[in-house]
């Protein structure tokens, strides 16, 4: 991102009375606000341009924010915060599970949530910025490509991992055969109040040993240290990808 360019945001909610004033606080706040009444609108946009940041609010009429959370999750790596009614408890935590950053309740304080825009854009940019290019990480037969965000099997084949799947797998190859916790791991890959839905992160480790342990049940990468938190039992190798 240009660092002088202002930050860009898409503010995704179907009330013009909320969404509007808001936009308008926003851009005076020094952000570039593009705004979206729906799922399709917000789909619309992000095929022409791809935002910074994107706030989207849960309940919405048609596609609700959580799918179209989850579709960012899965096929872009945009930070996402959520803006969720009082009592939507259950929609937060889904939300963080299926890989948004952070969450507002309605009513908020404008000015907590320019706060937490900088916080998750300040942790977008820490997590960003160790990719090299050409670098993979390979442990046990498998071979990431940080910069890519693409996960190789051993027999050289691509399997899919979302935007969450990545960040959890980034933490552990960062810190192989090091016991982490929830709350590091939960800080590590969504940050503030996450620790709070401890849930959150044992349902994301379990789909990623889905993806990577040849018996999920009977985990030997992922190892859970009862206890402490869970580690990755491989050792870490940086390698160079050759060039075609």
């Amino acid at each position: 991102m240009d660092e002088d360019a202002p930050v860009q945001l898409l503010l995704v909610d179907d009330e013009a009375a909320l969404r509007e004033p808001l936009a308008e606080y926003l851009s005076r706040q020094g952000f570039a606000v593009s705004q979206a009444a729906s799922a399709a609108q917000a789909r619309s946009h992000l095929r022409a341009q791809t935002p910074d940041l994107v706030l989207l609010d849960i309940m919405m009429p048609g596609e609700d924010g959580l799918s179209l959370c989850r579709h960012l999750s899965e096929s872009r790596t945009i930070p996402t915060i959520l803006l969720t009614a009082k009592g939507e408890a259950t929609d937060r935590i889904v939300g963080l599970e299926i890989g948004a950053d952070d969450y507002v309740v309605k009513p908020f304080d404008p000015r907590e949530l320019v706060a937490r825009i900088r916080s998750v854009l300040r942790r977008a940019a820490r997590g960003s910025a160790p990719p090299v290019e050409n670098e993979l990480l390979e442990f046990d037969g498998w071979q990431l490509d940080p910069l890519k965000r693409r996960l190789l099997n051993s027999e050289g084949a691509v399997v899919a991992i979302s935007s969450a799947e990545f960040r959890l797998l980034m933490a552990f190859l960062e810190h192989p055969r090091q016991v982490l916790n929830r709350d590091r791991l939960l800080d590590m890959v969504q940050g503030r109040e996450a620790h709070l839905f401890d849930r959150a992160v044992d349902n994301q480790i379990s789909r990623l040993r889905r993806k990577i342990e040849e018996d999920s049940r009977n985990p030997q990468l992922i190892q859970t240290v009862w206890g402490g938190g869970y580690m990755l039992a491989a050792d870490v190798r940086r390698t160079v990808a050759a060039e075609l």
